[in-house]
């Protein structure tokens, strides 16, 4: 017997429930800043909070540094505002919805 995901009712092979989400987020901003001795610092905020950790680990790995998600924001070592973008719309988030400043 083929399972059913309870939040839509469809079969979990067709289920669409983490798109839906990642298409109704907020305005998701991204910007670098200066931390600790003059160190660039990619800041994503936006992301809700049930996806905060799954997509700060996927940038990590796609991006190959260091960050940490905490307080509804993610913080990544080093300025990658230039690939970013691409990658989040990858990972299922609309371009329309991420601003890169």
């Amino acid at each position: 017997m083929a399972e059913i995901c309870k939040k839509c009712g469809m079969l979990k092979d067709l289920c669409v429930c983490e798109v839906l989400d990642k298409e109704e987020t907020k305005r998701i901003r991204i910007y670098t800043t200066k931390k600790k001795f003059r160190k660039l610092v990619t800041v994503v905020e936006g992301i809700e909070k049930n996806n905060l950790s799954s997509t700060a680990k996927e940038l990590k790995h796609k991006l190959a540094c260091g960050g940490s998600a905490k307080d509804d924001v993610i913080v990544l070592q080093g300025n990658h505002k230039k690939s970013i973008k691409d990658i989040l719309v990858k990972i299922g988030y609309t371009a329309d919805s991420i601003t890169v400043e």
